[in-house]
Order: structure tokens, then sequence, then C-alpha cells
């Protein structure tokens, strides 16, 4: 199989919770906490471990949370390639109302990066990049690194024979397709991402299909995915436009449903899988994803069992 390498520049330790209710002023009464590793990177490299695929997790860790991070990572039997972070690894926290179901998710900003780190990491990140192998770029960026930093890795990671694999929003998106950088071989954004990227509404699957084939005629990328939620999954090259769409039994969580849909794409990808076959298994993960709590992320029984009723059409 090809190697796959994950990177995380802001992981988290998360912590899942429940109350019996979420109210101001009170003291809030909670379950034992969940504890897992993640950030988007170390969230795909667990799906991939949980769809049983291996790869290796490229992360920067400081303190005793990065402590924590690496030995959860360690207990999950996934690969590590740690860089030392220039600070304390954050926390996130999740907490559950039982009483309505509805998640409250607290999201610390991570330690400061200066440009000699980012300098740093970009060197590292392309040293250990996987000769004929996959890089996957996911989840935010810390305090202090740029927002041209998913371009300045394209650059870096186009220097090696490996692919490279971004899911990114905001900012670093704008810049990518402003910063004239290698293109990249996998781009991943949902729906509000791609209609605030293009400026205008895109309502139907047709519409994300020409927006996402327009970014590949530029050069942004050699395949575009846009995520349409329960619209299913747009994907477009320069020749091919296809959506899949798998439907969950129910939705009980959609924390980690990204990176569900990333991590069981590049694994496809990764064991020699078209593209088309490849969108049906990150799109029946992603569903898979939001049947679990809090965060939990897809496993490999109910993907297979979504894949079966997976509709994959040309658009």
């Amino acid at each position: 199989m090809t190697p796959i390498l994950t990177v995380t520049l802001n992981p988290t330790v998360d912590l899942s919770i429940h109350a019996d209710q979420v109210a101001a002023e009170r003291k809030l009464r909670c379950s034992r906490p969940d504890t897992d590793p993640g950030g988007g990177g170390l969230n795909v490299s667990r799906a991939i471990s949980a769809l049983g695929g291996h790869s290796t997790a490229f992360v920067a860790l400081g303190g005793p949370t990065g402590d924590k991070v690496m030995h959860l990572l360690a207990e999950a039997g996934i690969g590590l390639s740690p860089f030392p972070a220039p600070g304390e690894t954050r926390q996130s926290l999740t907490v559950t109302d039982q009483r309505t179901g509805e998640q409250y998710r607290f999201v610390m900003p991570g330690p400061e990066w200066t440009p000699r780190d980012v300098t740093k990491v970009l060197d590292r990140i392309g040293k250990a990049a996987p000769e004929n192998g996959i890089v996957v770029l996911s989840g935010s960026q810390p305090p202090g690194v740029p927002d041209d930093f998913p371009a300045r890795l394209a650059t870096r990671i186009a220097r090696t024979r490996a692919r490279f694999f971004l899911d990114t929003s905001g900012k670093a998106l704008h810049r990518l397709l402003e910063a004239g950088a290698k293109p990249v071989d996998v781009l991943r954004m949902d729906d509000l991402e791609a209609e605030e990227l293009a400026g205008r509404a895109l309502p139907e699957r047709r519409d994300s299909a020409d927006f996402a084939q327009s970014l590949v005629t530029r050069g942004i990328a050699r395949a575009v995915i846009v995520a349409r939620g329960a619209d299913g999954n747009v994907l477009a090259t320069d020749s091919e436009r296809w959506v899949a769409q798998a439907v969950p039994d129910a939705v009980i969580s959609k924390v980690g449903a990204g990176d569900s849909f990333v991590a069981a794409f590049a694994l496809a990808r990764a064991r020699g899988l078209s593209r088309p076959e490849a969108l049906k298994w990150g799109s029946s993960a992603a569903a898979a994803a939001v049947m679990t709590p809090a965060t939990d992320l897809c496993t490999l029984k109910d993907v297979r069992r979504l894949l079966r009723h997976c509709t994959l059409e040309e658009v």
C-alpha cells in the first residue's frame, strides 16, 4: 500500500463530557471525560487506523499535554513523527446537553509560532514526505503560522514524489488561490467554504461541480471535492464530474465527518482505487462518522454497510 503521512500543526487533547443540562450560572455536574487525540490530521490518522489502514502522524507537540497526545497515539497504534512545538499543546472541550442533545464545542488557539518555527517545520515535513506516498494536511493552523502555509507546503511537497491532499478553509484557502503555488493533488472543502470562495450561491450539484472544475482549470488542484452535506460529495477533475451520496441511519454528532471522509478517500487511493471509488469510500465514512457520538469517528463495520448502498452518479 502507498504510505500516508498526515500533518497536524495544531493538535489537541479532546475532552468530551455530558451534562444533564447546560445552563448559565449553575454548577454543572458532568460525566467522566472521554479523552482522544485531536486535530484534523490526527483524526485522519485515527480514522485510517479504524478502517484497517496505516499512516504516520507528523505532529507538533509541546509540554505535558503534548506528552498526553503522544501517549494516546501510542495506545492507538498510530506511528508518530514528532516535531517540537513552540509551546504547550492545547486542549479542546465538547459538552453535550443530555436534555436537548445539543453540543457545545470549546476550542483553544494553541501556542504561538514564529517565522523560524514555520521554516523549520516546512523543511521537516518535506524530509518526512514518503517517496511516492501521500501527504495529508488537515485542520486549523496555530497562531503565527501564515495564511499561505498550505501554498508553501504544496510547493515544498512538489519537490518530492509524494501526492498532496489538502483540506483547508478560510484565509488559507483564499491564499492558496492567490499564491500561484504548485497544484495540490486533491483539494477538499465544504459547501459553505465553496460558496464563500466562489462569491455566489451553489444551490445545485451541477453548480458545485462547475466551481470545482473551474479551480482545476485554474491549476489550483488536479481534483477538487466539495462536500454538500446530506446532498452528497461532488468531485471534479479536468475531465470527470462525480457525486457520491451515502445516507446515515441517524445523525448523532457531526464532529469528525470531514476528517473521516479524508481518511477513507486517502486510504482508498493509497490502495489503488479510482477517484470515483475513493469518493464512495469517503462519502460512506463521513456518513458513518455522524452516527457516532462526540469525538468518535467512523467504524469499518458501518462504512462497509453504508458503502453497499452509496450511490455514484456523473454530474
